[in-house]
């Protein structure tokens, strides 16, 4: 309906008309228009006016028992042609003839036009009453609205949740892609792609998307090296949006600058638009602004007067007050399966309330406040040392090393530091390592893994036979063959402890 293209609909959850047509207490049929895609209805309006075209806001199901047509054969098709041609200038969605008291059937004049204007025309049978289609489509309204709300929720859950994951940009991503059905890119201030999850929806996405990010991406200073002339005036800065959207293809594209205010845009392309997807997204740029933003502020500046005072010598409980306290929990933490980054440092971070941050190769450090309490987080193995006043944080940074190796040899997501310490903790990770390496070195990885379960077990053979999928004989022959490679007596209880200590830290 192209005559109709340029009319406002009301902001209201549509419905497709296959809805209301699939609703068997209505029995509506569809006797004529187009079989292409399935227009949306935003409301149902009664009227027996010869022109209906000032009381339509567009997307309405107009519903008319025939009141009007002229009497006499005579002009009918001009007229029928003439009203159908009102209703798809108003922007109307469908039009439904209500057989009965007035027709008994849809005059043929009407179907003629409808087919010629591209309307569709829905016959109304004479059980069915105008107010009970309009009621049916405010029901179907409001299920819209009601499934749209939750599908915002759902998503906004997922993507909280995948924020606070060890990689938390290319989870929140994933989420993204997920619920929109098609591709989420996050491009950095020089136009490339940082992250992306999802497939394209269509040929040539990829690039309109590119160029779309590119609408709302701030202007940055020129680059290095660049030569500009002292004596001309700056010219004023361009007004950028913040978002934009586009289609090509039949897929719709939107982009969003984020507000880190570091020039990062997070692209979506998806095959359709859906109700909702902008407040989707819109929480999905927020995450990833806090995500690749810098936070500055009179916190900030203590912690970089704290820093300063210590490079030029001050003792750290001089410092300390800066910080925010005086006695402070050391957290060492891993990811699970790789290794950290500075996004995922920034995210643990955050996470425990705390932005003291040290980024090392393999583990992430994180400075937090005494009076709170570290919780395990997804996707992270945590070791966590006592409260401990400033000039026993060096002694704290040790503590959390070694709470960290006891939870990785556990597979615990996260291990405190206690006031006792364990006979693991008395011996540095580094020596207890070398230890392990040395004692079990005559064992491969299927011996270890048998001697492992076997002395979780207490020795059992049958228990650890099913633990392994095993028989038992081959349990037997297996824990024969390590006594006779380590040339020990497995039945004596110190050897199964020392082996125990070292199979822990392997």
């Amino acid at each position: 309906m192209p005559e109709s293209a340029a009319v406002p609909v009301p902001p209201t959850p549509p419905v497709p008309l296959a809805a209301l047509l699939a609703r068997e207490d209505l029995a509506l049929r569809r006797i004529a228009g187009p079989r292409g895609p399935d227009p949306a209805v935003h409301g149902a309006h009664a009227s027996e006016m010869a022109d209906p075209y000032p009381y339509l806001l567009g997307g309405e199901l107009l519903l008319t028992a025939g009141a009007h047509l002229p009497g006499a054969a005579a002009g009918l098709d001009a007229y029928c042609d003439a009203y159908v041609a009102r209703i798809v200038a108003a922007g109307g969605a469908a039009l439904g003839f209500g057989l009965a008291p007035v027709h008994d059937t849809v005059p043929r004049a009407l179907v003629a036009a409808c087919e010629a204007r591209g309307l569709p025309l829905l016959e109304v049978p004479p059980r069915t009453t105008f107010s009970g289609v309009a009621r049916a489509v405010w029901e179907l309204m409001a299920q819209a609205r009601h499934d749209g709300l939750r599908r915002v929720t759902e998503a906004q859950q997922s993507l909280a949740a995948a924020a606070s994951r060890a990689d938390p940009v290319p989870s929140v991503l994933r989420q993204l892609a997920r619920r929109t059905g098609g591709r989420a890119v996050l491009y950095g201030p020089d136009g490339t792609e940082v992250a992306a999850a999802g497939r394209e929806p269509g040929s040539g996405t990829g690039a309109a998307l590119a160029r779309l990010a590119r609408v709302v991406r701030p202007a940055g200073p020129p680059p290095t090296g660049t030569a500009t002339a002292p004596t001309a005036p700056a010219p004023a800065p361009a007004t950028v949006p913040s978002s934009a959207t586009d289609t090509t293809g039949g897929a719709s594209l939107a982009a969003y600058a984020l507000g880190s205010g570091r020039g990062f845009v997070l692209g979506i392309a998806a095959p359709h638009r859906e109700a909702g997807d902008h407040t989707v997204a819109a929480v999905a740029a927020v995450l990833l602004s806090l995500l690749t933003g810098e936070h500055r502020g009179g916190p900030e500046a203590a912690r970089s007067a704290a820093l300063v005072r210590l490079l030029l010598g001050a003792a750290p409980e001089s410092v300390a007050p800066l910080l925010g306290g005086d006695r402070w929990q050391v957290v060492h933490g891993r990811p699970e399966g790789r290794a950290p980054d500075a996004v995922a440092a920034a995210a643990l971070g955050a996470a425990l309330g705390s932005p003291l941050v040290d980024l090392g190769e393999d583990v992430v450090r994180v400075l937090v406040p005494g009076e709170r309490e570290p919780l395990a987080q997804p996707g992270w193995t945590l070791g966590v040392g006592a409260a401990a006043d400033p000039a026993d944080w060096p002694a704290a940074d040790v503590r959390a090393a070694r709470a960290l190796a006891r939870a990785r040899a556990t597979r615990a997501p996260l291990v405190r530091h206690g006031a006792r310490p364990a006979l693991a903790d008395l011996v540095p990770p580094d020596e207890a390592e070398a230890h392990a390496r040395a004692l079990l070195a005559p064992l491969d990885e299927t011996l270890a893994a048998t001697l492992r379960a076997w002395l979780s077990l207490h020795g059992g053979w049958d228990r650890t036979a099913v633990a392994l999928g095993v028989h038992r004989n081959t349990v037997r022959q297996r824990i024969a063959r390590c006594a006779a490679l380590l040339g020990t007596d497995l039945d004596d209880p110190d050897v199964r402890m020392e082996l125990w200590f070292a199979l822990r830290q392997r």
